[in-house]
């Protein structure tokens, strides 16, 4: 007669609740498709010689990630536009002699803001903005397909909004996003590298 004290399950890991979450190969697979010519997990994290990718849904179009963005950007300049009027921070004048540039510096600095706070909340809850989810894609962890945590999207999105506080957000917001056109073999654009994130198709 066994001595051994019944083994008991231990409390579900929240993760698992994650229905995107990438699950484990069936039994005799092998794992997934082959690791990527450039040598599998471009972080060094370890991913054992396989690639990253393997069962999460296709990477996104990147045409579609842009439609996506326009999309959050308009519906977040709504409301950066009504807050600069309620709190006099709108600066429509073209004459530089009477641009106030505290006025200026503080719609950048609140559309900012407002931006880093949309992407960061949404994305960590769900992994979709409301463009992504229109547009039928997700941001994922590049390692295990999860949705980012909040920590994760806070990087994310502080790499893409943060110039606006400054200068050159539309060009740095072009780079930045358009990067995933050329990146290999990930299409990630440069927040989505600083983040270790991947933005997937969801209707696949």
């Amino acid at each position: 007669m066994s001595t051994e004290p019944p083994q008991y399950p231990g409390p579900p890991d929240p993760d698992d609740n994650d229905p995107f979450r990438k699950q484990p190969p069936p039994p005799g697979s092998s794992g997934g498709p082959p690791p990527p010519p450039y040598g599998g997990d471009p972080y060094g994290g370890g991913y054992g010689g396989q690639d990253p990718l393997a069962g999460m849904p296709p990477l996104a179009d990147s045409g579609k990630r842009v439609l996506a963005r326009i999309i959050d950007m308009i519906l977040v300049g709504v409301v950066v536009w009504l807050l600069s009027l309620l709190f006099g921070t709108n600066e429509y004048d073209l004459d530089p002699d009477k641009v106030e540039a505290g006025k200026s510096f503080g719609q950048s600095l609140l559309a900012a803001v407002l931006y880093m706070a949309y992407d960061s909340y949404l994305i960590s809850k769900t992994g979709q903005t409301l463009g992504k989810k229109w547009m039928g894609m997700r941001v994922a962890n590049l390692n295990d397909g999860a949705n980012p945590t909040l920590q994760t999207a806070l990087v994310r999105s502080a790499v893409l909004w943060l110039p606006f506080a400054f200068c050159c957000a539309c060009i740095w917001t072009a780079i930045c996003g358009g990067w995933s056109f050329f990146d290999k073999p990930y299409k990630q654009g440069l927040h989505d590298k600083a983040a270790k994130t991947v933005v997937v198709s969801v209707n696949a």
